[in-house]
């Protein structure tokens, strides 16, 4: 009988026949009894026999597949390099790994009255309503084994405002000096792949893009320092301005920059091998 119900919680409503999205507590119990597995059974039982197996069939996360047919070479180059090699070699002192993105339309947000610190027995308190002073494109570059940032504020993004995040990184020591600098970056239009590498060894010969996947924003760590970004700096949004947004992003890069330690990235190509070859043939497929 467990094993049934743990069973009929694992099945997606539809395959039952249900008009439902995601399978309740109270759902479960209905089912089991229509279906006669039990004559009557309480939530709270079924609750705790799907808590032995950690099932919780009423949430679910989101996820992309894997549809480049290169995504395990071009992933395992950005593995790689982040522990300190490339085709097969150990990364020289000299050669250098960076990871850059554009974080969009970063509103400033002035709350219509002040807030309040908290205090004893109260949490700080922000005003629900706000006035838009704009928007602005935060862009940075992340050094993946110095961790140091490099951040600017832009009107909007595009190809000559990513140059000049490159010329801001570039134009500094250790980088302007390197045998090579690895940019870690998506396929997004400011450094498309057709494209984005011959214009920047143009200017810069020891510059090699290395580009992510489709859909696999979550292998470059500049996006691990963004969402530092939102929880340390944006959340809550209060800004009066533009300039105090712009002014507060490039200070707390500076202090980051000061303090902080690379990322304990262990992720590494065999594990993506594993994840990869555990995908169904179905999957696959589709």
């Amino acid at each position: 009988m467990v094993v049934e119900i743990k069973a009929l919680a694992c099945q997606r409503p539809a395959d039952l026949g249900l008009p439902l999205a995601r399978l309740s507590i109270a759902d479960i119990a209905r089912e089991a009894v229509e279906r006669e597995i039990v004559e009557t059974i309480s939530v709270t039982t079924i609750w705790r026999w799907l808590a032995e197996d950690a099932l919780r069939p009423w949430t679910y996360r989101s996820w992309l597949f894997p549809r480049d047919p290169d995504f395990e070479r071009k992933a395992g180059r950005i593995l790689d390099l982040y522990r300190g090699r490339f085709a097969g070699e150990p990364l020289r002192p000299d050669e250098h790994v960076i990871c850059a993105d554009e974080k969009t339309s970063i509103q400033a947000r002035a709350r219509i009255h002040p807030g309040s610190p908290p205090a004893p027995g109260r949490l700080g308190r922000v005003e629900h309503e706000y006035e838009r002073k704009g928007a602005l494109a935060y862009l940075a570059a992340w050094d993946v084994h110095r961790a140091q940032v490099f951040g600017r504020c832009e009107p909007t993004t595009g190809i000559e405002p990513f140059g000049r995040l490159v010329e801001q990184v570039m134009s500094a020591e250790p980088y302007a000096s390197a045998h090579r600098v690895f940019w870690v970056v998506d396929n997004g239009p400011s450094h498309r792949p057709e494209r984005a590498e011959a214009r920047l060894r143009e200017r810069w010969p020891q510059i090699t893009v290395v580009h992510t996947p489709v859909h696999a924003s979550w292998l470059n760590q500049v996006e691990l320092y963004f969402s530092v970004v939102q929880r340390k700096v944006l959340d809550p949004n209060d800004f009066a301005s533009l300039p105090e947004l712009a002014a507060t992003l490039h200070a707390f890069g500076e202090r980051y920059s000061a303090i902080a330690t690379p990322f304990e990235w262990r992720f590494t190509r065999l594990d993506l091998h594993r994840v990869l070859a555990a995908l169904t043939p179905s999957a696959r497929a589709a």
